[in-house]
């Protein structure tokens, strides 16, 4: 019989098997354990392909930028490079060169902008695809529960409208942005500043990471290795604009990156109580962003930096440094790139509608971090559903807006008395081979 085959033990049940028999024992535990959260959003991201199929096919298509896009790249391709003559239905072209280019590709892909239908079912390809890299950095921290991705999924209206049903460029940047963190996650640091950049050109608000990005770097780095992967996302977007640049420098840059563009009061989520003329003054505008710096400079010296740690220490390069060097964890990645871009939400100087998916897939992984004991599961999930009420009620209200608020600092106040993220030897051997990667 030595030569024969060896028939497996009756008693000895294959790995399949045994993990089957696990899950089946604790199938009331699959919502709640992180160790299921692969199996949970998988099924979740096939059944978005349905939802967002009936979506298309049964909820009316509204129009609000749709056109406009289209006029705007339509004036590029009739040979205006001016960016002070390119305009469309709701007034100026006021995004980044790289807006222009994907924009012009779905212009030709949907037979000039008149397919709607085709172009709906791209932004629901957009939408899947982020819904994959939002899933895998949640699967690669393990810090929500399964059960959360349900209202990740399932239970956002405005998000599915912002995709499918208005076609904006704000779900283009974010799948790009994701894309970005997912490359930082697994070391990819050069590549994913390329891709960050140009999630910068399709439109500004990806700049609200930047603070967080730019601390990443000088602590994997230093000052000195930084200035390179700086320079490649300026250099991306000088590319990108040249073209513009050459026909009218000053015009595209005021245009595409204009920091000081004045929102209509009617359209905001989060001021509604205040007066207009308040909403209107710059001098609000100015403490907004006194208030929005201040915080950034409070959780980079105090939440961000290892203890011990002094800031300075950052920007010498990591084998000069006083503590050895310690490479962030992934939790720290997206901790830190998801409260900046947070921070940044809390001080807007108005939000409007479509605005809601910059943050929407960061905020479970937020509440989870929050270093509140008392803030249980119940009331996490009770903050989700403030803030998706708050951003689906139309017009926003007094008391809408100030709801959103007061999630917004209860989020704030959660992330701050969160205890700094240890780093983990195991983490750090396990990127350690990575040296190349990050070159």
């Amino acid at each position: 019989m030595a030569g024969g085959v060896r028939r497996k033990s009756p008693g000895s049940p294959s790995p399949l098997w045994g993990k089957l028999q696990t899950l089946w024992q604790d199938k009331h535990l699959v919502l709640f354990k992180t160790e299921y959260t692969l199996l949970v959003v998988s099924v979740l991201w096939f059944l978005e392909i349905g939802i967002n199929v009936w979506v298309i096919q049964k909820v009316a298509y509204t129009e609000i930028d749709w056109k406009a896009y289209m006029d705007e790249v339509e004036g590029v391709i009739n040979g205006t490079y001016d960016y002070t003559q390119l305009k469309g239905d709701t007034g100026p072209l006021v995004y980044p060169a790289g807006f222009v280019y994907i924009f012009t590709a779905l212009y030709y892909i949907t037979s000039h902008g008149v397919n709607i239908r085709l172009g709906q079912y791209i932004f629901a390809v957009f939408y899947l695809i982020t819904l994959l890299l939002v899933f895998r950095l949640y699967y690669r921290t393990k810090k929500v529960p399964p059960y959360v991705f349900f209202f990740v999924c399932c239970a956002s209206y405005r998000i599915h409208s912002i995709f499918v049903l208005r076609l904006f460029n704000d779900p283009v940047a974010m799948m790009l942005l994701f894309a970005a963190v997912n490359l930082f996650m697994d070391g990819y640091w050069t590549l994913g500043c390329g891709l960050y950049s140009l999630a910068v050109s399709v439109k500004m608000n990806v700049l609200l990471f930047a603070p967080g990005l730019l601390f990443l770097l000088l602590s994997e780095f230093g000052l000195i290795r930084t200035i390179p992967r700086l320079s490649l996302c300026a250099g991306i977007q000088l590319i990108l604009g040249l073209p513009f640049l050459l026909e009218n420098p000053i015009g595209y840059v005021s245009r595409a990156f204009d920091l000081g563009r004045q929102f209509m009061f009617k359209w905001t989520v989060n001021w509604r109580f205040l007066p207009e003329w308040l909403f209107l003054n710059r001098y609000f505008h100015l403490l907004l962003l006194a208030a929005h710096l201040l915080t950034l400079l409070l959780f980079a010296f105090r939440r961000w930096k290892r203890p011990g740690e002094s800031i300075f220490e950052l920007l010498k390069e990591p084998g000069k440094r006083k503590i050895p060097p310690q490479k962030n964890t992934v939790d720290q990645i997206v901790l830190i790139l998801f409260t900046s871009n947070f921070i940044g939400m809390c001080f807007s100087r108005s939000l409007h509608y479509q605005f809601y998916v910059w943050y929407f897939h960061t905020l479970p992984y937020l509440l989870w971090s929050g270093g509140v004991k008392k803030l249980a599961h119940l009331l996490r999930v009770l903050i989700l559903g403030l803030i998706e009420l708050s951003w689906n009620t139309y017009p926003s209200t007094n008391s809408s807006s100030a709801a959103l608020h007061v999630c917004h600092v209860i989020i704030l106040l959660c992330l701050w008395l969160a205890p700094p993220l240890p780093s983990s030897p195991a983490e750090t051997q396990q990127h350690a081979p990575v040296k190349d990667k990050r070159q």
